[in-house]
C-alpha cells in the first residue's frame, strides 16, 4: 500500500448489535468485517474494540477502515449479525429495534461527514437488497434532504420504548420482519459513549440526574444525550457525547469542559468525559448519592484516529485482542 494513503482517508463505524451474552457470536461478527470476498484478511480494515454489556445485551464493535472499503466491511459484519441474532428472542435492558440496531459512520481523517453520508446510504441500500426482512431508517448526513438527527429519528420511531415492529414505517425496505427488526444507518461527526454509575438503585433519581445533564435541558451539557438504566445492582447514567463543529472553542478550557480535534481543517469540540463525570457526581450529591466511577466505551475521536492509523499501518486486523477487548 503506498505510504501516502495511510492515515489520510479513514472512517469508523461503531456498529451496535443486540447481542452480548454469546461472546463467540459477537467475535464472529467482528471477524467477518475483516474478510474480503475471497476469505483473506483485508489489509485496510481493523476492528479496534469490542465492548459488550451483559445486562444491556448489546455490543459496540469499532470498525476502522479506508473510506473506500468501509462499506463492504460493514456489510459483511452485518450479514453475519443478521444470520446470528433473532430479535424475536432478544432480551435486554437497553432499548433496541434491530438485530443490527445502529450503523453510524464517522470521519476520522482526510474525509468529511458528507462523504460518510454517501457511504452510509450505500450500506443502507445494499442491506435491504441482500438481507431478507431487513428494514432501515436513515439519520444525519444519510437522511437527505432533512438530515434529521439520530435523537429525532429515535423519538419518531419510539426507539426508547417500542418492541412492537408491526406499525413502523422504514425509509428503506419492507415492513420490519420480527427476526431482523429495524436498523438505523447514518453519518455524523464522531459520537462517544460515556457511562457513569451511581451508587443507588433509585431509578427515579437516575432519570432526574440524566435529565439534568442532557444538552436539551436548561443547564445541560452541550452535545450530551443521557439515559438511566438499572445495571449490575446500581443505576448507570449512559451518555452519548456528540461532537459539534465549533470555530471558537480552544483545545481546552480552564476546567477542561471541552476538548477539540480537527478533521479536514475543521474544528470539532465535545464535552470531556471527566467533566461529564464531575457534573453527574455533583447532581447525584444533591440526592445524597455517590458515584462509583465512569467508563468510556471505546475511544475519544483522537484515540480512534490514532489507533486506526497504527493498526492499519501495522496490518493488525484484530486490534481489539492486542488492547484487550472489554466484555462486561
Amino acid at each position: 500500500m503506498p505510504p501516502s494513503r495511510l492515515g489520510l482517508r479513514l472512517a469508523a463505524c461503531l456498529l451496535n448489535i443486540s447481542e452480548a451474552r454469546r461472546k463467540y457470536v459477537v467475535e464472529n461478527i467482528a471477524k467477518a468485517a475483516l474478510l474480503e470476498e475471497n476469505g483473506q484478511n483485508h489489509p485496510e480494515v481493523s476492528v479496534l474494540n469490542i465492548f459488550s454489556d451483559q445486562d444491556y445485551n448489546r455490543s459496540v464493535i469499532t470498525i476502522a477502515a479506508s473510506i473506500d472499503i468501509l462499506g463492504s466491511s460493514v456489510l459483511a459484519a452485518c450479514g453475519e449479525a443478521f444470520r446470528s441474532i433473532n430479535m424475536g428472542a432478544q432480551d435486554g435492558i437497553h432499548p433496541c429495534l434491530g438485530a443490527v440496531d445502529l450503523i453510524p459512520i464517522y470521519p476520522l481523517s482526510g474525509i468529511g461527514v458528507e462523504e460518510c453520508g454517501s457511504v452510509a446510504r450505500s450500506i443502507a441500500e445494499n442491506l435491504v437488497l441482500r438481507v431478507p426482512g431487513c428494514s432501515v431508517f436513515l439519520f444525519g448526513e444519510a437522511d437527505l434532504p432533512k438530515k434529521r438527527s439520530l435523537v429525532q429519528r429515535r423519538k419518531q420511531l419510539g426507539w426508547f420504548t417500542r418492541r412492537d415492529f408491526s406499525a413502523l414505517k422504514p425509509d428503506l425496505g419492507a415492513a420490519p420482519a420480527r427476526r431482523c427488526g429495524l436498523t438505523g444507518v447514518g453519518a455524523s461527526p464522531y459520537v462517544m459513549n460515556c457511562n457513569v454509575t451511581i451508587d443507588s438503585r433509585d431509578l427515579t433519581a437516575g432519570k432526574e440526574i440524566a435529565s439534568g445533564i442532557r444538552g436539551s435541558s436548561a443547564n445541560g451539557l452541550k452535545g450530551v444525550q443521557a439515559m438511566a438504566f438499572p445495571h449490575d445492582g446500581n443505576i448507570e447514567i449512559a451518555c452519548n457525547v456528540e461532537s459539534f463543529e465549533d470555530q471558537e472553542a480552544g483545545e481546552t478550557t480552564e476546567d477542561f469542559q471541552y476538548l477539540a480535534y480537527h478533521v479536514l481543517g475543521n474544528r470539532f469540540s465535545y464535552m470531556s468525559p471527566p467533566y461529564i463525570e464531575a457534573q453527574i457526581k455533583k447532581l447525584a450529591s444533591d440526592w445524597g448519592i455517590a458515584t462509583i466511577g465512569g467508563a468510556l466505551v471505546g475511544f475519544t475521536p483522537q484515540e480512534c484516529k490514532s489507533c486506526a492509523e497504527y493498526a492499519i499501518k501495522g496490518g493488525i486486523g484484530e486490534f481489539w485482542k492486542k488492547r484487550g477487548g472489554v466484555f462486561m
